[in-house]
């Protein structure tokens, strides 16, 4: 059976620094931080009190004030993504035949889920007034609620499916619906990544980890460092990007813009440990070299084609060490040329959805021909020798890029996407 080729027409982004499309490009290329101080909840007492929050989305627009109790924050944020993707896209739901509503399904990517709506209820249950809780307490906590919101508000009866694979999870998920598209399973995916891991609960869980950063309290802009020499950790962060990704014949039929194809989606597992990564890099460098052979490329001889990477840049001292290892084992000498940054220097780390937001980052560098900086890389570390990017964004043109995640449990994903040009 031949292969459908699988475009991305439609993008909705509510990030840290910019709660829509034109404002999260514009912040990526102006290098603008969307990380302050937490006031969601008191954080006085805590090691870290910054992070990626968004502290300017009002939830009730997309919620009514009688649901907002009973969902998590993924939800309003997912349907404010996915309201603009759609729009973004030309879709307009309520248009839609009731066959193509059969195939058109919601493949999302989330880290924690309801982990937010989770603390919310137990802390009803056991500190304040057992009982009280919400009535949905159960099934608004699941992973698999996610996608069924998004499937209900818009009336899509296609799968409806969240993948939850750690720091890969909206990478995977994009990898997904991509396969499901090329199958010719179904004819259009609203796809990506949610996550709002900000609570005081999981803030305290990394920090007993001691992998998020706690000295930059004072100086949260500062406080995301990829590759930097004196790099202490992550900073949390929330977040929605999702994506219509469709059938070329179908976008083609209604012409639809396209902004890129994704032409190569490969995944990997070091099999090493819960958390630590396998510093040898060679499973990361594996699952690019899968995605970059799915695309047709040849990943040694054909590594000059690809003009820019989208790094999974945390700003821990063995991630940043082993991604860069990676890159070297991936392209060889050619990794020295090719310009990478990290998405997160800006945003801080949305957990499962930071695929997602890199790919938005990749799709702001094809279509504004300027690559987003990595923040606060004044002083590299050593180990970290490749071209990141550092401080300001650099005109550049951009036809194909890898985008790569490294997640908890060994897991790597990575995906290639070439600009359209018709």
């Amino acid at each position: 059976m031949t292969k459908q080729t699988a475009v991305i027409t439609g993008i909705g982004c509510i990030s840290p620094n910019g709660v829509d499309k034109p404002h999260y490009f514009n912040a990526l290329n102006r290098g603008i931080s969307g990380i302050r101080r937490i006031t969601s909840f008191p954080v006085e007492t805590l090691p870290c009190q910054i992070a990626g929050e968004i502290q300017d989305f009002d939830p009730l627009i997309w919620i009514s004030r009688k649901d907002a109790p009973h969902v998590p924050r993924t939800v309003p944020l997912g349907i404010a993504a996915a309201t603009e993707a759609l729009r973004d896209a030309g879709i307009d739901p309520a248009q839609l035949t009731a066959e193509e509503r059969r195939r058109f399904g919601v493949l999302v990517g989330s880290g924690g889920g309801g982990v937010e709506f989770a603390e919310r209820q137990y802390k009803l249950f056991f500190d304040e007034t057992p009982y009280q809780n919400s009535v949905y307490a159960i099934p608004s906590n699941t992973m698999g609620t996610l996608s069924s919101e998004l499937s209900m508000r818009f009336d899509l009866k296609g799968l409806s499916h969240v993948i939850s694979t750690g720091c890969t999870s909206s990478t995977d998920a994009i990898g997904y619906a991509y396969h499901h598209l090329q199958a010719g399973r179904l004819d259009r995916v609203l796809c990506g990544g949610i996550d709002a891991p900000i609570t005081p609960g999981t803030m305290t869980g990394f920090s007993l980890m001691k992998i998020i950063s706690r000295a930059w309290n004072d100086q949260p802009d500062k406080a995301s460092r990829p590759f930097s020499r004196n790099r202490d950790g992550f900073v949390l962060a929330e977040g929605a990007w999702l994506f219509l990704l469709e059938r070329l014949d179908c976008a083609l039929e209604r012409g639809a813009r396209i902004y890129a194809e994704v032409a190569g989606y490969g995944a990997t597992c070091d099999a090493y440990h819960r958390v630590r990564l396998d510093e040898s890099g060679e499973e990361p460098a594996r699952a690019i070299q899968l995605a970059m052979q799915d695309a047709g490329l040849n990943p040694q001889t054909d590594a000059g084609t690809i003009d820019y990477i989208n790094l999974h840049g945390t700003s821990t001292q063995l991630n940043d060490r082993t991604e860069t290892r990676a890159l070297k084992l991936a392209f060889g000498k050619q990794s020295y040329h090719i310009p990478s940054s990290s998405t997160k220097s800006m945003i801080g780390h949305p957990q499962g959805a930071s695929g997602a937001a890199g790919v938005a980052a990749a799709i702001c560098a094809m279509e504004t021909g300027l690559l987003p900086p990595t923040l606060n890389l004044t002083d590299p570390d050593p180990d970290c020798d490749l071209d990141y990017v550092p401080d300001i964004g650099r005109r550049h043109s951009v036809e194909w890029a890898v985008c790569n995640c490294i997640g908890f449990g060994s897991k790597n994903s990575a995906l290639v996407l070439k600009k359209w040009s018709g």
